[in-house]
């Protein structure tokens, strides 16, 4: 879909809040966050083996996905957005493998964890802050009151959501 037509065409599809889409027995949700800010943690040596030993198990249970999950390597932090929706305010971790991607690129191509999590840093508290963007939540069927941070989308912030 070209850049132009993204904002108009998702902004139909935002929820003020995951509480509000909940309200609407909806799983999934695109909520505009209002002050966002992105920061990591250090995980721990034993978080980062529990995880490894996750995608371990995952692989043996027989997918075509086995390859790819016993390539996986934990990230070694834990990324989270505090933010603020018409519910309140909120720290969520953000689950989705686009971040750890994205730490992982940084820091082969800037050189360390360090510039990689600054160059996120910029990146999602300075660029997307500023630009425009939307967290797709959701829950699944077993926790419908848990909701998840599942990916973020740098979209153009109107001012205004779509016409219908």
């Amino acid at each position: 879909m070209p850049r132009k037509d993204r904002a108009p065409f998702l902004n139909r599809l935002v929820s003020g809040s995951a509480a509000a889409a909940a309200a609407e027995g909806k799983s999934l949700a695109l909520v505009r966050p209002r002050n966002p800010h992105f920061f990591y943690k250090a995980k721990s040596p034993e978080q980062i083996e529990k995880e490894r030993q996750t995608y371990a198990e995952a692989a043996r249970q027989g997918s075509f996905f086995d390859d790819e999950l016993k390539a996986l390597e934990p990230s070694p932090y834990e990324f989270r957005f505090k933010f603020e929706d018409d519910a309140g305010a909120h720290d969520y971790a953000n689950g989705d493998w686009e971040a750890h991607a994205m730490f992982f690129n940084g820091r082969r191509r800037e050189g360390s964890d360090q510039a990689a999590l600054e160059w996120m840093s910029r990146t999602f508290n300075e660029e997307y802050r500023e630009r425009g963007m939307l967290f797709c939540l959701g829950n699944v069927a077993s926790r419908p009151q848990t909701w998840q941070l599942l990916g973020v989308l740098r979209v153009d912030d109107t001012g205004q959501q779509a016409l219908f």
